[in-house]
Order: structure tokens, then C-alpha cells, then sequence
């Protein structure tokens, strides 16, 4: 149907993604649920064009389903042309669908015609599916920072971070701090098949035999829900427990939280009433409508603190370090951390 165009492996294409723009041709709702990071949507049939032209396909065949397709797609092509001149600055542009097939094949004409040269994933969107999970179950030398909540794991890593240790912020990928309180101030969530691809961009770029900080979650963050294949690095890495008593924790989540309109810090209780009970429940909502901020904390992370130490005990497998502090601070924290993994590689 349409002039053969250059397929290139998954291996090579991600490479000249470093440095070419990547359009994803597929419908806007495909691109939303999961794409490669960084590429551009330039779809050859929207939502309700693509459920056409397959109906067709399904139901008449593929000659009658091409008909259709340039018959709902032709008085927009000189638009795709103009989004793809924009973004193909040195006029070279990747180009993939769902399987690297008809999407693919004839948008990368449609560009050529635009005198740019264009490149096709070979498998699509699908074989870069097989590539992300592939690459997120390969092994790198990984240490878990865990605590309970209102540790200050995440500060504690991001100082990690700024002394030249590799870290990945899972929480800040997933957009949520995973309490029933992590939506508060946040982004939307991306899904959790684009989570695994904004993961997969940051592991594969860690050095495999310096350490690789993570912060110890359940398998889901929020809405967000990681890769069995990602998740078993947690729960066998090696672990640094930061212990902290809840008179510590609570100045900071008092300021953090506070902070928040009195129906999202309700409505956040109320997604845990069934694990806080009745009263708890009750209390904790009492306490927010009072002002009693340190209450309701302190009603919430009994149920949290409970819940996390279970969860070690079942679901880490590799060696733990508990490390005991009696500050906030959190270069002293990091340093005591950092002290601490030396010693789980000793």
C-alpha cells in the first residue's frame, strides 16, 4: 500500500531517540495511557476515527477499511505534515505505532513527502513494551531506605542524591507520596503502564555496580501499580530502616499537612476508616474539624506504623539494617544511612 519505509530495532531506535524527536502515531487515548517519554502525539486517526476504521476492518475487510481511513484522515494530513515539520528540526523523525505496521507505514510516507527521513520502530509501541519490562527485571546493586511514616525518607534521599549517590524518587515518577494523604498537593497520577516507562528511562541509565537508592514502597503508590518484575528488586534488596520515634515525626507532618483545606485531609481519613475502626475513625475527623492536627497524626500513623512493620517482616527477603535516631535532621539521618549500607556491604 504504501512504499517501503526503514524499520529500525528497538535497540537502535531508543538510541536515536536520545537525539531525534519520536512521533506516536497512535489514537490520543493509546498516547495518554502509556508512551515513550519524550515523544510527540501526532495520531493518524483520533479516538472515534480509529473505532470506525476497525469496525470496518472487523466487519468488510482491510480494502474497505483503508478506504475509510484516508477518507477520515485525508483533510487533516496537511496539519500532521505541519506538526511533524515543527518538531523534526534537523529533518529526521521516528515514527512508530502499535505494532509498526499500516499507522506507521503511512504517516512515515505522508512525513517523507514533507522531505523528512523517517524511521519506523519495528513492532511498535508494543515491542518497546517488551523492551521497558525486560529492562526494569535486570539486576542492579540496589539499597532500600525504608521507615515509617513522617521519616523523612524522601529528603533523606534526595540529600543522598546531592552527594553524588544514584537514587530514583519513585514517589515523585508515581506523583504521590503513598499514604492515604499522598494525592495532597500533587500532580495527576500517570498510569501505571507510563509509570513503568518513566521508570525504565531512569533505571537502565544507573550505573549496574555503584549502589541504587529506592525508597521502600508497597507494590502500589496510589493508583499506580509497578511492574512485578520492578517490584521483587524491594523486596530483595538489601534494607536501611530508619527508626524514629512519632514525637520526632511530628512537628514536620503537622507543618506539611496542616496546611491542606479541612475536606481533603477528611476525605483522605476517610479512605482508611475500615483499617482505622469506627472510633479511631471518629476521632481522627474530630480532631481535623478541631484544629488538633497532632491528634489526628498521631491516630493515623498508630495504623500506619503497625501496618509497615508487618509488611517487612512479610515482604523483604534481603538483609535489614535498623538504624535508631533521636533527630529530624536530615543530614545527620543521611549520614547515619549511608554509614549503615557500608556496613550491609561489609
Amino acid at each position: 500500500m504504501f512504499p517501503q519505509a526503514d524499520k529500525t530495532g528497538i535497540t537502535q531506535f531508543m538510541e536515536l531517540a536520545e537525539t531525534c524527536p519520536v512521533a506516536d502515531v497512535r489514537s490520543p487515548s493509546e498516547f495518554i495511557r502509556g508512551h515513550i517519554p519524550g515523544a510527540f502525539n501526532i495520531p493518524l486517526f483520533d479516538d472515534e476515527q480509529r473505532e470506525a476504521v476497525g469496525t470496518i476492518y472487523k466487519k468488510e475487510g482491510r480494502e474497505k477499511a483503508i478506504i475509510k481511513g484516508m477518507e477520515l484522515s485525508g483533510p487533516y494530513m496537511h496539519l500532521k505534515i505541519k506538526s511533524a515539520l515543527k518538531i523534526a528540526s534537523d529533518r529526521t523523525i521516528l515514527v512508530h505505532c502499535w505494532r509498526g505496521g499500516m499507522r506507521s507505514e503511512a504517516m512515515a510516507w505522508l512525513f517523507s513527502l514533507g522531505d523528512l527521513n523517517t524511521r519506523i520502530l519495528e513492532g511498535g509501541y508494543k515491542q518497546y513494551r517488551h523492551h521497558v519490562i525486560s529492562g526494569l527485571s535486570e539486576d542492579r546493586n540496589v539499597v532500600v531506605l525504608g521507615g515509617m511514616t513522617g521519616s523523612g525518607k524522601t529528603r533523606i534521599l534526595r540529600h543522598i542524591a546531592s552527594r553524588g549517590r544514584q537514587v530514583i524518587d519513585l514517589e515523585e515518577l508515581a506523583c504521590h507520596k503513598g499514604s492515604a494523604f499522598g494525592s495532597l498537593g500533587q500532580p495527576q497520577q500517570p498510569t501505571s503502564e507510563h509509570f513503568a516507562n518513566l521508570l525504565h528511562r531512569q533505571w537502565i541509565k544507573k550505573n549496574e555496580t555503584e549502589q541504587l537508592w529506592l525508597e521502600d514502597e508497597s507494590r502500589n503508590i496510589g493508583t499506580v501499580f509497578m511492574p512485578e518484575e520492578f517490584y521483587r528488586h524491594i523486596q530483595t534488596a538489601p534494607a536501611v530502616i530508619l527508626k524514629m520515634s512519632i514525637e520526632k515525626r511530628m512537628p514536620r507532618l503537622i507543618e506539611e499537612y496542616s496546611r491542606y483545606p479541612e475536606d481533603q485531609l477528611v476525605n483522605s481519613v476517610l479512605r482508611i476508616s475500615k483499617r482505622l475502626g469506627g472510633d479511631n475513625t471518629k476521632d481522627a475527623l474530630d480532631a481535623i474539624k478541631s484544629g488538633n492536627f497532632s491528634r489526628a497524626i498521631e491516630i493515623t500513623l498508630g495504623y500506619y506504623d503497625k501496618t509497615y512493620l508487618y509488611s517487612i517482616s512479610k515482604n523483604h527477603t534481603g538483609k535489614v539494617v535498623w538504624v535508631e535516631t533521636d533527630t529530624d535532621d536530615v543530614e545527620e539521618n543521611a549520614a547515619r544511612v549511608l554509614e549503615a549500607s557500608e556496613k550491609i556491604i561489609a
